[in-house]
Parts: structure tokens; sequence; C-alpha cells
């Protein structure tokens, strides 16, 4: 056995037995007032592989043992529900995706549907259309990892928008990947068959995926401004009240500009979300990530607050 195996065997082992021998029971009943909001991105169909950013997707199987799982012990609400004035009756879970990645508007869309439970999807809607993400084309084949430096360039200096990160790629040689169709943008067809399902909801994620944060402020307002009228006149207002910053990045800048044009807005990591603070006006709504490569007891772990 490999050290690496090794720490992930003992990882797991203590993840069992914190969840089996009551602290993660007390914690949920300590946090009974919050809510784990769920950040997933891709999930791959049966029969396909993982390629790209390998931590973004998770296999279809594996989401769906999730799901059951959390069915256990959260009940599972949309976000709109996250506020509502009467106090919840037990520990809850939303369920978000980041992107509108094809699989996920279909093999994860149906896991959820055929169990009855609700999730937000947010969208990048100038990238519809099976497109690849610059993030899945430009990680490292065996290691499904992008470069620290690469990231960091990409974000910041190009202002993590795809046009110009690809076209970055091709001026420096960088080696790139194909990513298969499930691992590319849903088709505009795709997403209107999953809004059309029970429970799910579409929200923003920007209109180009660019970092908001290293925008100008007139890029910044066109970001936001143009996704949300676009879902508006294509799904309706109840699909344009939320949106989830790209890359998780925000400022106070971002915020207050987010504000103007959305009614809440979530990051994409922080822990659990403070029903008390969850109201109109919210906009930087802690979620918990979920990678591909967590257990499902250190899943359950994270969503009840340890």
């Amino acid at each position: 056995m490999t050290s690496r195996s090794g720490r992930a065997s003992v990882k797991r082992l203590v993840e069992r037995i914190l969840l089996d021998c009551g602290p993660a029971a007390l914690a949920r009943r300590a946090h009974r007032s919050d809510c784990a909001v769920l950040a997933y991105h891709n999930i791959v169909p049966l029969g396909e592989r993982a390629m790209g950013d390998r931590s973004l997707h998770l296999p279809q199987r594996e989401f769906a043992r999730q799901l059951d799982a959390l069915l256990t012990r959260f009940k599972v609400v949309p976000l709109e529900a996250l506020a509502l004035a009467e106090p919840p009756s037990g520990p809850r879970v939303a369920i978000t995706f980041d992107d509108a990645y094809a699989g996920a508007v279909t093999a994860g869309v149906a896991e959820l549907v055929e169990r009855g439970m609700s999730a937000h999807v947010f969208v990048v809607p100038n990238l519809l259309g099976r497109r690849s993400f610059w993030w899945d084309r430009l990680a490292d084949p065996a290691s499904g990892v992008v470069t620290s430096a690469v990231r960091e360039h990409a974000l910041w200096a190009l202002g993590g928008e795809d046009e110009r990160v690809r076209r970055w790629a091709e001026e420096e040689g960088l080696a790139t990947q194909k990513p298969p169709p499930h691992a590319r943008s849903a088709t505009p067809e795709e997403l209107d068959a999953a809004a059309g399902r029970p429970g799910i909801t579409l929200g923003s994620h920007g209109w180009s995926h660019a970092n908001l944060a290293a925008l100008p402020e007139d890029a910044l307002e066109r970001e936001l401004v143009e996704s949300g009228d676009w879902l508006r006149r294509r799904y309706g207002a109840a699909h344009a009240s939320w949106l989830s910053y790209p890359y998780g990045l925000t400022t106070d800048r971002v915020i207050e500009s987010a504000a103007r044009t959305y009614t809440r807005a979530l990051r994409i990591a922080g822990g659990l979300a403070d029903r008390r603070r969850l109201g109109t006006g919210a906009h930087s709504i802690p979620r918990i990530n979920v990678p591909s490569g967590i257990s499902r007891a250190g899943l359950l772990l994270r969503a009840s607050g340890l």
C-alpha cells in the first residue's frame, strides 16, 4: 500500500467513525437552523469516462449514491425555501450545479427527478452549445489537474475569459485535451428540457464565465445584466433571481453590482449557510463544494457542519 492510499484509507475510516458514532448527529442538531448548499459541476453518464479537470466530473453512479445517502439524514429543498419564515423541521440541503455541463443537465437531472429532488443549475449563456471550458482543455491528462501557474494566469491576467485563455494557450503551445460531449456545455435544447423537469430551476453564472473580480466596471455590469436578461426572456423571472459567482471569486465591488441585478448570490465555498442571513439582499451565501473524490461519509460530515 502506498503512503497516499494509506492516508486515504485512514481518512475514510475516521470519517466513518465520526458519521456513525454521534458527532455528525450532534452537529446536525446544533446547525438545524442552517442549510448546506452543495455545489456540483458535471455528472459523468454511465459508460462514459471522466476527462478534463477531474475534480469537477463526478460519475453518475456515485452521484446517485450520494443523493440516496443525503436523503437518509437531510431534507432536500429548493434554494428559494432556505429563507422561509417558518423554522425548518430538520437539517436541510440544497443542490446546485455550476456551468450547465451537458452531463449535469441530462444524467444529473435524471437522477434528481427520479428521487423527486430539486436543484438549481447555473448557466453561462454565451458558452452554451457543446463548448468546452478552458480548465478542462488545459488539465493535465495524467493527473486531471490544472497547474496553479496556468490557473493563476488564466484567472487574473486573462480575466478567466474563455476566448482569451484559448488564444493564449495556442500562442504558448500548451498541450490541450478535447473533452467528450458530456464534459462540454449543454445545448440550449438540453437546457430547455432540464428546465421543464419538476424541481429544476436555472440561475446565472455570468454571461461568459469571466472572473468578475478582474473586470472593469462596465464589463462587470454587462456580464451580470446580459445573463439575467437572457434567462428572463427565455425562461421567465423565476429563473433569473439567483447568481453563482464564476470561479467563486468576488469582491465588495462585485457584490454591490450583483445586488443591482439579482435577489441573492452564492459563493463556491464557506461552509453552512446561516438561515438568519438568507433573506432578500444576501449576496455572499456560502456553499460546500463537492469534488469528485469525496467519500459519501465525507460529504455527509460536511453537510452536517463538521
